[in-house]
This record gives structure tokens, sequence and C-alpha cells, in this order.
């Protein structure tokens, strides 16, 4: 499939654009000579991009990106600054980005976070609420907030949620040390590093292949993914009971399982496709 890029909608420091055909969508952070760092504005771009999305019924992956050399250095500063008035700001009412990592948890449809260059503080607690993460070697990931007098907001509880070993995560929350792409790969904090030169066709291979797929297991992996993650084992066995229950009112699994089987014989047969997709 050859790959032609359709903008959607653009707005001062966000773009978004799908392609055509594949049922992959893309949001890229435009603020290239800020390297992406996050403002009230460009995360306000960022909801109305996923609502866009989620009315959009053939879309099923998204990829987010950053425009220039970085993929985010995290959140702006001086957008920090203009929201601080030296007092303690009610805890019950989550920052904006705090809402739009939260947002990402929830959000139906498969997330991939496209990291090159520097993925820092806020933007890797975005990275880690991605689905998949594909990061060129060279990337550099980390949290440069205990230097200057913070624990590091969403990132930490993020990173801390993320498989990391604990020694691992805290030692990079503590020194303020960034690892390469291949050492988060290493660490399993990204899905897979690449060369940086062939990061975004790898990133546009595998998602238009998961695209491809049924778009109601896809959303179902989520829901029993984010239900059963911090349950016990036997819970989240339950919570796949139910899920599945619920995957079955919007497709049958097995309404084709003769052709499928057909279609295996002598190896995997990848072309196969159900006769309702």
């Amino acid at each position: 499939m050859s790959e032609h890029w359709r903008i959607l909608k653009t707005w001062p420091e966000l773009i978004l654009d799908r392609m055509e055909g594949s049922g992959v969508a893309r949001i890229t952070l435009n603020r290239p000579e800020k390297r992406n760092a996050l403002t009230g504005t460009l995360v306000l771009a960022f909801f109305e991009a996923l609502e866009i999305l989620r009315e959009d019924d053939e879309i099923k992956v998204i990829i987010t990106r950053g425009a220039g050399p970085v993929y985010s250095a995290g959140l702006d500063l001086h957008f920090l600054r203009g929201r601080s008035h030296g007092k303690l700001s009610d805890w019950d009412r989550p920052t904006i980005t705090i809402r739009l990592t939260e947002a990402l948890l929830d959000y139906p449809k498969i997330l991939i976070a496209q990291v090159h260059g520097y993925c820092l503080g806020g933007s890797l607690g975005l990275m880690n609420a991605h689905d998949l993460v594909f990061a060129a070697e060279t990337a550099q990931i980390g949290m440069p907030e205990m230097p200057r007098g913070s624990f590091g907001q969403i990132a930490t509880s993020t990173l801390f949620h993320s498989g990391v070993p604990i020694k691992k995560a805290a030692f990079m929350a503590l020194t303020a040390r960034n690892v390469s792409g291949i050492e988060a790969d290493r660490l399993g904090l990204v899905s897979l590093c690449t060369p940086d030169g062939e990061l975004e066709a790898t990133t546009n291979q595998y998602a238009m292949e998961i695209a491809s797929r049924h778009a109601v297991p896809l959303q179902h992996h989520k829901i029993a993914v984010q239900m059963g993650r911090d349950l016990s084992l036997k819970e989240a066995m339950r919570v796949d009971q139910l899920v599945g229950a619920r995957q079955a009112r919007g497709m049958d699994p097995v309404l084709d399982i003769e052709a499928y089987l057909k279609s295996q014989k002598g190896g995997t047969n990848p072309a196969y496709r159900r006769p309702d997709v």
C-alpha cells in the first residue's frame, strides 16, 4: 500500500493528518523551534484532535510524533511559570497535562508514539500512556526534573508503572540521566528501537499492519489491558471473561473458523481477512 497522507486539520501548534485507505492517522506536535514543548494551547489542540478521530470509525491506529529534531522536550517552562502563583494548587483538580495523559490511557483506539531526539519529563509521561512506542536508536528519554527541584509529575507515576525494574526507574529519576533508544528497548520502556533513518517507515509499517485488524478486538484488547493490569491474575482472568462477553456482542471471533484454519495450512497466512472486516 502506498502512503498518501492527507491533512485533516492544523492548529498553530499541532497537525492532524491521515494515511488514506489505511486506517491510520497521525498527530504531530508542531513547535519545532521550541523543541515541541507542551503548552496549554498545544494540549487543547491535542484533545480536539483526539475527539475528531474518535468519531471516525475507519481510524483504528493513531501515531504521535514531533516535528523537527525531537519528539518533545516536556512541559514548556514558561507555560509552567505562568501557572505558578506561589500558592498550593487544588489537588482535586488535575492539571491539563494530567488530564491528557488520562485521556490517552483510556482512549479506545491504538496509540503509537514515534520517538526521536529528546522525550523528556511530561512528554515521557505522555509516551508511557501509549500502547506502543517505537524509538530511534539515538533517542534520548529521561526525567530532567530533579535538578530543577521537581519530583516529576506524570513522568514519575507512569515510569514506575511502565514495567521498568524499580531500581532502574529510580536511577533515571534521581540522577536525571537520559537513556538512549537502545537502552530504553533493553529496559522494556519502549516496544522497539530502530536505526534513526528507519523509524518513520517502521512505525508506519506496524501501524498499517495493526490497522488491518478488526476494530472490535483491537478495542477490547485495550479494555482488558487497562482494566486488568493492576489486578491479581485471577481477577484479571475474570475481567477477560467479561470483556470477551462484551466483544461477542460486537463480532463473532469464530464466525469463519473453517476458512481461517484452511488459510493456515502449510504456515500462517498474513493475507487472510475475516469476511466481516
